[in-house]
């Protein structure tokens, strides 16, 4: 039997409650926050803030649960999870959401910015129009 923190999708990090962190924090394995985080947070696995987590940050990741407070956007791979316990304030950008009824939730969501982000769907604004391309026009000869 190998040692179960070989890598570091089998590990999980827990930042306690007493905790404060200010700053940008990277992490590449799962991480549980049941303190207080103010700054970035950019993480290549699931992250969970837990009920007496309060995050002031700007979150990416592949999963992102929120059982406690954020106030930031939330960017992930995969999805964004808002639990009934939650308050949100900020954008989410993820191809799946989900909130469970009790949440609070304040801003927007983008289901498209995934695959907009890979490529995938044109998207169009005030700033960056769609340009389709032209039928070029037959040419005659006499």
């Amino acid at each position: 039997m190998g040692n179960p923190y070989d890598t570091a999708t089998e590990r999980t990090s827990i930042l306690g409650p007493t905790l404060r962190f200010k700053g940008e924090l990277h992490a590449d394995e799962e991480l549980l926050i049941q303190g207080q985080i103010e700054g970035s947070i950019t993480h290549s696995q699931r992250l969970t803030v837990c009920g007496q987590g309060t995050v002031k940050a700007n979150i990416r990741a592949q999963v992102i649960a929120v059982e406690g407070t954020v106030e930031g956007d939330l960017q992930a791979d995969k999805s964004v999870q808002i639990k009934e316990t939650a308050r949100v304030k900020g954008n989410i950008y993820a191809p799946n959401v989900s909130i469970v009824d009790g949440a609070k939730f304040n801003g927007k969501i983008d289901m498209e910015a995934a695959k907009r982000a890979a490529g995938q769907v044109p998207h169009a604004d005030s700033q960056n129009p769609v340009v389709r391309p032209q039928r070029a026009a037959a040419a005659t000869t006499k």
